[in-house]
């Protein structure tokens, strides 16, 4: 296959608002060994690129500056070692950066065929959350089925997937969620939902669950919920968190109430973790949740779709906090 030589991608070009995306020209990406080379069709907007564009993520050595990290395409080329994947597959994958682009590098390991039946915005819409959530949720966070969650953020993409998998799998859930609106895509997705303007989700939890709390919390808000979710648990309960919206340090922290319940506090960031890590996340997915997939259950929510030129947009949507499940961008 006879490959362009220049393809655009979306720049951040200082640290800044969604304007300081911006679409440019730029060598296609060579494939090394262990990689595969993915013409992109449509990739998955996140939270963390928000956070990369505006400064705030912590960016390691090495990791790369372009945004995205959930693709859908079609192989266009592999690296030596390469079995599982051959030229014209269509897959979708976990990057390790750089899915707002036509052309993508990502671990063989790390990507997975595309569940028939599904779209190139679908399909880019699984990777990150679904990664995400199974690593978080289900490996760190223990939940299992009979046991009861609490996911923060229940509209979000990793609201809506852990969701899901959660009614999939026979775990309770329940979810936060700012507006009557919101509150009412919650519970179509089988969970309680939670207005937090107007309700304490603690004392909500305590009164639903006769005092008993729940076994896992999914936490998005970092430092302002920490007491809360604290008491939110049960005994022996596991609390990890995936994001600091609501600040990263967290004052006051009632330690007393952390070793009463015998709590465990934990947390990931995703990106950092090894290859090995998400080679291992991605067996896991297309043994538990893949065959889910194909059935056709538990497949993305899709709010907004924009142009890559319009990657700006999309950020600012997601900023705004107005959306419902995935937003993604389709690339020509």
């Amino acid at each position: 296959m006879t490959l362009p030589q220049t393809m655009t991608l979306i720049d951040i070009t200082q640290p800044g608002a969604p304007d300081v995306l911006q679409p440019r020209q730029a060598p296609v990406p060579t494939v090394d060994a262990g990689d595969v080379l993915i013409r992109v069709y449509a990739a998955g907007v996140n939270r963390p690129d928000v956070l990369q564009r505006a400064g705030q993520y912590p960016m390691k050595p090495g990791m790369n500056p372009i945004p995205g990290l959930e693709v859908a395409g079609e192989v266009v080329a592999v690296g030596a070692g390469v079995s599982d994947f051959v030229v014209g597959d269509k897959v979708c994958a976990l990057t390790n950066g750089g899915g707002y682009a036509q052309y993508c590098a990502v671990p063989a390991s790390q990507a997975l065929p595309i569940p028939e039946g599904l779209d190139w915005v679908q399909a880019a819409a699984i990777p990150e959350t679904f990664f995400t959530v199974w690593a978080n949720l289900f490996e760190m966070g223990g939940a299992r089925k009979g046991q009861r969650a609490l996911i923060h953020g229940g509209t979000s993409g990793i609201g809506t997937t852990a969701l899901m998998l959660c009614r999939e799998f026979g775990i309770e859930a329940f979810a936060t969620a700012g507006s009557e609106e919101k509150c009412s895509v919650v519970r179509n997705l089988g969970a309680e939902a939670i207005n937090y303007r107007d309700q304490d989700f603690a004392r909500v939890i305590a009164e639903k669950t006769s005092g008993h709390g729940v076994d896992v919390v999914l936490d998005i808000m970092g430092g302002s919920y920490l007491n809360g979710n604290v008491a939110a648990l049960a005994l022996e309960g596991r609390l990890v968190m995936l994001g600091f919206l609501g600040g990263a340090i967290a004052k006051d922290v009632d330690l007393l109430a952390i070793m009463a319940k015998r709590a465990i506090v934990t947390g990931s960031l995703l990106r950092s973790r090894t290859r090995e890590e998400k080679a291992v996340i991605a067996r896991q997915l297309r043994e538990h949740v893949w065959p889910v997939l194909v059935a056709g259950r538990c497949l993305p929510m899709i709010d907004k779709v924009y142009a890559l030129e319009d990657a700006s947009l999309a950020h600012a949507r997601m900023e705004a906090g107005d959306h419902v499940g995935k937003i993604v961008l389709r690339v020509d």
